[in-house]
């Protein structure tokens, strides 16, 4: 038995009229107006929004070794709320992916626990420390997604040189956390007005720019797919805006709270507002923003980043880095870049679903007969706060408590099946 989705507002025909979409094995069937099929399931959408589900290729998971902060199930529960049907896993676990075993390891918990897609990334160097490369072949071979050493920065060019050179012939992508450890300065916020004020260590904006500038260079000589995890200052966009015009094959993704927030928004030391890269100036935040329209930046990517209460409770100084961004993402997102006029929906749609997909040669991010039936249904009327306590993540640590926002997802399918409905989630 399939499933009949009755009157949606399809997100690429938003003044048209409502129609319907039938599901079968997994895959979008038909569209059309008054579909009617006996003995299918079927669930009246009554004018919501529906789109593909979002695609979100920066996702922290925690597991293994981290499972008191995040688990696959919960970690992929809290995607299926926020609308997500697709997510990519960060290999900064204990251990890292990085030999085929700990792949297959990794790949079989995911089977067990996952309500929705995830496709691991492997590391690039042995133990993320920069020295040794991984068996990228191998790592391919056993599902590795595309590599990265997530979470710090490789900072010797002949190593990142090598990994470039063997992911090309494999034509699979280096994803890099840009951050030149000479220049971090034991910095816990951004380098800048708020650090001085607070009498606290910064990090200054070059030591994310400087490592893309070198990156691209690699990348230009190798011929590599490079994409920049996390952009959060406006030298490192004119340089990946440069890198493009010169034909290099780069791709680079922005946080939602890199968007909306910047330094000036820090409320009393609050641990809650550190992350990695840090909150920037307002000057940094509207070049992301234009970043991001021109398609300078090709899309969203949360960096969703779990960490216990205690962990996080020991103020701004000592806290680990990271906020989580599943749940809230497109709230916040429509609420405060298309509500006030600064993007289209269908522009925020695209660059959470069809554009990461495209970057990565991925077939989702579609609403079409025969994609596969990964879709999300958004009530763009709804409105509430941000809420952590309701949370499906184990983490609480966000920056946006209580912030009132509109458009929150009401039911998520992957591969044609429910995920989450309405509060609760489907395995």
């Amino acid at each position: 038995m399939g499933l009949l989705l009755k009157n949606a507002q399809l997100c690429n025909q938003m003044e048209g009229p409502l129609k319907d979409v039938l599901i079968q094995d997994s895959r979008i069937a038909e569209i059309g107006s008054n579909i009617d099929m006996k003995d299918y399931e079927v669930i009246d959408l009554e004018g919501n929004l529906l789109a593909p589900g979002f695609v979100d290729l920066h996702v922290h998971l925690r597991e293994p070794g981290g499972e008191h902060k995040e688990t696959i199930e919960t970690g992929t529960q809290a995607a299926a709320k926020g609308g997500f049907t697709t997510i990519a896993a960060m290999p900064n676990t204990r251990p890292v992916p990085d030999d085929v075993d700990t792949m297959r390891n990794l790949q079989k918990r995911i089977k067990e626990s996952a309500c929705t897609r995830v496709l691991p990334y492997a590391a690039i160097t042995t133990r993320q420390i920069g020295e040794e490369l991984v068996d990228m072949k191998g790592l391919k071979e056993e599902g590795a997604f595309a590599f990265t050493d997530d979470g710090v920065g490789v900072q010797n060019a002949d190593t990142m040189l090598k990994a470039m050179q063997k992911a090309a012939c494999l034509d699979m992508a280096i994803v890099a956390h840009c951050e030149e450890n000479t220049l971090i300065h034991k910095g816990c916020v951004h380098e800048g007005a708020y650090s001085k004020a607070q009498g606290l260590s910064g990090i200054p904006s070059v030591c994310e720019s400087v490592q893309i500038a070198r990156d691209v260079l690699l990348a230009e000589a190798t011929g590599v797919h490079y994409h920049v995890c996390h952009i959060s200052t406006k030298e490192s966009v004119r340089v990946v805006r440069d890198a493009k015009k010169a034909g290099i094959h780069v791709t680079a993704e922005v946080t939602p709270h890199h968007l909306l927030l910047c330094e000036d928004d820090i409320i009393d030391r609050s641990s809650n507002f550190k992350m990695n890269p840090p909150l920037r100036s307002k000057d940094d935040r509207v070049a992301l923003i234009e970043g991001l329209i021109d398609g300078t930046i090709d899309f969203i990517a949360t960096d969703h980043a779990p960490h216990t209460e205690e962990e996080k409770g020991v103020g701004i100084e000592r806290a680990p880095f990271g906020i989580v961004g599943l749940e809230t993402a497109f709230p916040l997102l429509y609420t405060y870049l298309v509500k006030p006029g600064i993007c289209e929906l269908t522009f925020l749609i695209d660059r959470m679903t069809s554009r990461p997909s495209e970057c990565f040669n991925l077939p989702y991010g579609k609403i079409e007969k025969g994609a596969p039936a990964d879709l999300v249904v958004i009530d763009l009327e709804h409105e509430k706060p941000v809420q952590p306590k309701h949370f499906m993540s184990k983490g609480r640590n966000t920056p946006f408590e209580d912030r009132i926002c509109n458009g929150w997802p009401t039911l998520t399918l992957v591969a044609g099946k429910v995920a989450y409905k309405n509060g609760s989630v489907f395995a």
